[in-house]
């Protein structure tokens, strides 16, 4: 069985295995901010962090072995007034000449600021032995962080965004940074990415302030204006299936497309429920994601289970992974939903 579990400090060391296969500001691959990230995570899942703080990680754990073998997690407000959430808007100016009778449509970025703290759906990194797989494990990670946020929505923003992972290059480089970022801003590309996790004065001190015409840029740096990164197209097609929508915003690190949904009218969030377990299931069931429903203890296994009004049976292998009894209030989420509309 696989059990998707809050992170603690002895998953540090596989954690940063997984974070060195992919990049991701949210799961950095650095020892000691990676270890920052699962205190403050602890300190999330235990109520002690106010929402503008709260970072929840999660582990992915091979019942069998032990072994973590992936990793999700969440941002509760991402951005506020004293470190904002930075993004270029994309504008689309219409130009017309009377005496030419002839126009043009002229795309323009922006760097705009948003202290509003929105919750951000984070990065998600599966084990590459598991990825394929006839488990769908990726599937599993992903629908855990809104089964939390159903159980817990006093916890969450009700917007809520994904950003969506750029296309990069082999050597880890992108030429949107190449040839905007960096001709006002004097650090690679990678450089500039571990700074913003501490900072963000620094690129709105130098970055310029007014619309940038993109047609001044090289073809292959206009290009990568809202283009995804082959690795991430499953984890964007989730949050599009999840009712989550592109609103003309991209990294202005490597242009990723940003996603944004209403917390409250994502599908497995409204569907989430609290049943009381009667205990072990006699015969079939409906597959859903079954949790602890206690946010300090939170844990979430994917089995079967038979809802009848407010009870629910599941799996008895589920109970004793979760370490249930008989008479304790679960969280139920449905696996399997119609796409928003």
């Amino acid at each position: 069985m696989f059990l998707v579990r809050q992170a603690r400090q002895d998953d540090v060391s596989a954690l940063l295995r997984l974070a060195r296969t992919v990049h991701s500001g949210n799961i950095p691959a650095d020892p000691i901010a990676l270890q920052e990230r699962v205190e403050r995570s602890e300190a999330s899942f235990k109520g002690t962090e106010g929402q503008a703080d709260a970072i929840y990680v999660m582990a992915l754990e091979d019942t069998a072995s032990g072994n973590v073998i992936g990793t999700s997690c969440l941002v509760a407000g991402k951005g506020g007034p004293d470190r904002p959430r930075l993004g270029l808007q994309v504008r689309r100016r219409e130009h017309y000449s009377e005496d030419l009778q002839t126009g043009q449509v002229q795309v323009t970025v922006q760097l705009v600021r948003d202290t509003s703290g929105p919750t951000e759906v984070g990065g998600l990194v599966l084990s590459s032995a598991w990825r394929g797989s006839k488990h769908r494990l990726g599937s599993l990670l992903s629908k855990s962080r809104f089964a939390l946020v159903g159980l817990h929505p006093d916890r969450f923003s009700e917007r809520m965004i994904g950003e969506i992972m750029g296309d990069l290059t082999p050597d880890g480089r992108t030429m949107l940074w190449d040839h905007l970022g960096r001709r006002f801003i004097n650090l690679s590309y990678e450089e500039a990415d571990r700074f913003s996790r501490t900072s963000r004065e620094f690129i709105t001190s130098l970055f310029p302030e007014g619309e940038i015409h993109v047609s001044l840029l090289p073809a292959e740096a206009r290009r990568l204006i809202g283009r995804v990164n082959p690795d991430a197209v499953p984890a964007m097609n989730m949050l599009q299936r999840m009712g989550f929508k592109e609103f003309d915003e991209v990294d202005p690190f490597d242009g990723g497309p940003n996603l944004e949904a209403v917390r409250d009218d994502i599908p497995l969030v409204k569907a989430t429920q609290r049943c009381t377990l009667t205990g072990a299931l006699d015969g079939d069931g409906e597959e859903m994601l079954v949790a602890r429903s206690a946010a300090e203890s939170f844990a979430l296994v994917r089995c079967a289970a038979r809802v009848d009004g407010d009870q629910v049976a599941i799996d008895a292998q589920a109970i004793d992974t979760l370490g249930l009894s008989t008479g304790d209030v679960v969280g139920l989420t449905p696996t399997a939903l119609p796409a928003a509309q």
